[in-house]
């Protein structure tokens, strides 16, 4: 088999200088090979001997190599073909008819206990993941699926995504998912249909349910509007019902059935044609008439037609029981959708909206005040009425959450009355918030029909968040709230708990939290309530995603251990985890990986009995507290450190393109170009991370680590090599090892240091080049980075050193990897030194020189280079040949034809290059964020 590195030289022969660098640190570990690779790549330019041509196909290249193997790797991650997930299915179904071939089967209605009691949920998430053009990530998942795309695409770079993309791409995930979980519910009852002919086909089972927040999640987002999430909602109403009705249409048996789910679909189309698209009063009026005239003929719960179904399959020949029974078990799952529905909103608007309804003024978190706002909401809650809503409250409503909590009400009551909607409040940090919450739902009707779940994110969170449950627990309010729900649903946020304490600590914490909040419902003669533990993890090791595999990611996520003590004390437990954007889709992307990823959740579902019991990690009990603590001191530090922020800040964000929604930091309004990042709370957690894998260090996962293991270096290897649960854990810190290396943070760091460039002009031999080097090296003294970032890079090298010394076979990033970051090192150092040749220009809407070379250092490229144009135009003014009837006057209009081809498109082509590599970085990665 021919050499595929072979087939481009350019890159043969780089790949083997950046691994002779590397092998050069064995006699200088002073020396930094991407530094050396990087300037030996610009020589090459300087003597023309690399085109610009060249450098876009070397990129290509050597992104779609990494977009194999990204393809190799996640089709080894979700596990089996289709004909092996099928087979797998089939034994699970048949161990849990009959656990031991040897003995008959568990009587019937164990049976059911164990398989029409949700137990899972795969949850669709759109955080701003989306880092690929959907046909690339279509293409991905196709080759995943052993079906490689015929050619190349020239970009893999993202074009920017609307709701409606985000919720076009969740919706074929979620169709695939339901078909692989018809599959899951066929092997079940084909099981049972064998154990018990003639009785199993009153079986409905569910242990696994699709839920999405996709188009109904507002927290930090202002493009939902209550409009879209109706109209969002409505759709995925449609699509229950075109999928119901595919599945019964075409059955003599079902033929009424097929007739009332026709009408329906009609009925609900005319209402998603009325839904308004602004806050228009004449067409909510309008939206509200369709919705409550085609209410009964829409259906608002499945009530009606279970009868139906029923019959049918009482009628159906033996051959037509089967789909008709999985047909009903979908729908009985899912309720009047294509998946459940989340919510979510931030506490901050739920305690804004009490505050202007009951005057509760306090803060929530001043802990003097707490006491006096639990006994005020309690007061609240006691005299509480129900009020009724229609679309001219919501219209007028000016809160944020109360529209959100009426939006919920006109769902229950028009839309889908029988499936609980999961109201998720972010950054919960107190009781109080529940309570208000619920004084919220008490009011427009809808106690009953929400699942109010904190999300506990936060570093102070994770390590509270038992007190914030414990507070809302004293309410009688609470309690009895609990009992009506029967479940109490918690969020675990893995992104910001990662960013701010590192992936592994976060790990620890959050499964102690899970154990206390459960140890809190036994104190309060709660234990009989289900406990719903929703992951919002992503798949990135940045953001709580294991890599080994997804059964290892499940494990990792619910530990064997921490279930059975679960189990142990009669809690009953339904899991559920994020499918997050782009990446998260991934595994849903086609039908092969969809059915790989419910079989692996269904297994995980259903453990078999003989999983051992121990785990010697349990009986190092100070070992994992002063572990665990000591890596979450080091990431907290690092995060404090100046350098860090200034780091993340420097140009990190300019690396990528926007993957969602929302910016990856807070924006200036003046001319300044983007904001100083201060501090990492100034980014959002996602491109927070994204930007470590940019940078070629994983600090969320990493930091701290090297520290934690020197202080008990022979405990720390005995536990890694012998325990699943501390192993399971060090594997996100193998993964984020192999896709880090100090020397290309180092190479970073270098590049923001004046001194660096003063080095190079030292020994600038081209016409030119000396001074626009010392230029640069002048902008990186007034950008005044290089100091702290500096300081903050000695810090990670000393804990890394230390966790090299305790793990010496931690891995390392493969050479493709770093030539990449050495090749975009290339680009940056050439953009700079390009911006030095610019002409001078007097200040131009409050833009000087000097603020443009400074943005320009920060990469922000688009921006530079429109203003640019602006200052600089390429043509002269068409308008300046005009005949204006007076003799023609000299026009002092000049064109920059020059500037434009010497300076500003190679600029733009070198900053696209940049980016492209941000994407190939990612496919080496895995993920983004």
């Amino acid at each position: 088999m021919p050499d595929p590195v072979a087939a481009v030289p350019l890159a043969r022969d780089l790949l083997a200088l950046t691994e002779r660098m590397r092998e050069r640190l064995q006699e200088d570990p002073s020396g930094n090979p991407v530094l050396a690779v990087s300037l030996a790549i610009s020589r090459r330019i300087d003597a023309g001997q690399v085109s610009a041509a060249e450098l876009e196909t070397l990129v290509r290249f050597l992104r779609d190599s990494a977009f194999a193997d990204r393809a190799g790797r996640l089709a080894a991650y979700v596990g089996a073909g289709d004909a092996g997930n099928a087979a797998a299915l089939a034994r699970l179904a048949a161990r849990l008819v009959r656990p031991d071939p040897a003995d008959s089967a568990v009587p019937l209605a164990a049976f059911r206990a164990l398989v029409e009691r949700p137990r899972f949920a795969a949850v669709f998430t759109a955080h701003p993941t989306f880092a690929l053009p959907q046909p690339v990530a279509h293409a991905l998942a196709e080759a995943a699926s052993g079906r490689p795309p015929d050619a190349c695409f020239v970009s893999h770079r993202p074009a920017g995504i609307t709701l409606e993309e985000e919720f076009a791409q969740a919706v074929a995930a979620m169709t695939h998912g339901r078909d692989a979980l018809d599959r899951l519910t066929a092997s079940l009852l084909a099981a049972a249909r064998d154990a018990w002919p003639g009785r199993w086909t009153a079986i409905t089972p569910r242990p696994v349910v699709l839920a999405s927040w996709v188009g109904y999640d507002t927290d930090g987002r202002t493009d939902i509007h209550w409009w879209d999430t109706l109209r969002l909602r409505l759709r995925m109403k449609r699509l229950q019902l075109d999928r119901l009705h595919a599945q019964v249409a075409g059955v003599p048996a079902a033929a009424r059935l097929a007739e009332l789910v026709a009408a329906a679909l009609a009925a609900v189309a005319a209402q998603i044609a009325a839904c308004p698209e602004t806050a228009d009063p004449d067409q909510a009026v309008a939206f509200a008439h369709a919705l409550v005239d085609w209410r009964d003929a829409a259906f608002v719960t499945p009530d009606a037609l279970l009868p139906l179904f029923d019959d049918a399959i009482a009628m159906a020949p033996e051959a037509g029981k089967l789909d008709l029974a999985v047909a009903r078990a979908g729908l009985l799952a899912h309720g009047m959708s294509l998946a459940h529905t989340h919510v979510r909103l931030n506490s901050a608007q739920v305690h804004n909206v009490v505050r202007q309804r009951l005057g509760l003024a306090d803060p929530p978190e001043d802990p003097s005040r707490r006491r006096g706002l639990l006994s005020d909401i309690n007061a609240a809650l006691d005299a509480v009425r129900p009020v009724g809503v229609d679309f001219g409250a919501v219209l007028a409503e000016q809160a944020s959450a109360a529209r959100l909590m009426m939006t919920v009400a006109q769902i229950v009551k028009l839309i889908d009355g029988a499936t609980p909607i999961r109201f998720l409040i972010a950054e919960t940090e107190t009781g109080y918030t529940l309570l208000a919450a619920l004084w919220l739902a008490r009011l427009f009707g809808v106690e009953r029909h929400v699942e109010i779940s904190p999300l506990f994110e936060t570093a102070d969170a994770l390590e509270h968040g038992a007190r914030v449950v414990e507070e809302a627990l004293r309410s009688p309010h609470w309690r009895a709230y609990l009992r009506t729900t029967g479940r109490l649903a918690v969020q675990f946020g893995y992104s910001d708990s990662g960013r701010y304490v590192g992936q592994i600590a976060a790990s620890y914490l959050i499964e102690r939290l899970r154990l206390k909040i459960a140890e809190a419902l036994g104190r309060h003669g709660l234990a009989d309530v289900e406990v719903v533990l929703f992951d919002t993890h992503g798949e990135s090791v940045g953001r709580g995603a294991h890599p080994g595999s997804l059964a290892a990611r499940l494990d990792y996520l619910s530990p064997p251990w921490c279930r059975r003590a679960l189990a142990a004390a009669g809690i009953a437990v339904r899991e559920e985890s994020a499918f997050q954007g782009g990446d998260g889709y991934l595994l849903f992307g086609t039908p092969e990986l969809a059915l790989a990823t419910v079989t692996r959740i269904a297994e995980h579902a259903f453990p078999p009995d003989a999983v051992p019991a121990g785990d010697p990690i349990y009986d190092e009990a100070d070992f994992a507290a002063d572990f665990f603590a000591t890596s979450r001191a080091g990431m907290q530090e690092l995060v404090e450190a100046p350098g860090y922020a200034a780091l993340l800040g420097a140009f990190g964000p300019a690396l990528l393109d926007a993957t969602g929604s929302r910016p990856a930091a807070r924006q200036t309004d003046g001319m300044g170009g983007p904001a100083t990042i201060r501090h990492p709370r100034e980014l959002r957690a996602i491109p927070n991370n994204a930007i470590l894998h940019q940078l070629g260090w994983l600090a969320n996962t990493l930091q701290g680590l090297g520290t934690a293991a020197a202080r008990h270096p022979e405990t720390f290897t005995e536990l890694r090599e012998g325990s699943p649960r501390f192993g399971g854990a060090l594997d996100l810190a193998a993964h984020a090892a192999a896709h880090s290396d100090v020397y290309v943070l180092r190479a970073v760091v270098a590049t923001l240091d004046p001194g660096t460039w003063l080095d190079r002009a030292a020994h600038a031999r081209l016409p030119g080049r000396r001074e626009a080097l010392v230029l640069v090296a002048r902008g990186l003294e007034r950008l005044d980075l290089w100091a702290p970032a500096q300081a903050m890079f000695r810090r990670i090298q000393a804990d890394h050193v230390a966790l090299r010394a305790a793990w010496p076979d931690v891995p390392r990033m493969a050479t493709r990897e770093m030539l990449l970051h050495a090749l975009r090192l290339t680009l940056i150092h050439r953009i700079w030194l390009l911006a030095t040749a610019i002409p001078d220009f007097s200040p131009r809407h409050g833009v000087t020189r000097a603020a443009l070379d400074l943005r320009i250092l920060r990469l922000d490229v688009p921006a530079a280079l429109a203003f640019l144009a602006e200052a600089f135009p390429a043509a002269p003014d068409p308008a300046a040949d005009r005949d204006y009837g007076e003799p023609r006057a000299p026009r002092a209009v000049e064109a920059y034809m020059r500037e434009h081809a010497e300076i500003f498109a190679p600029m733009q082509r070198l900053f696209a290059l940049v980016r492209e590599i941000g994407t190939a970085v990612t496919h080496e990665v895995g993920a983004l964020g």
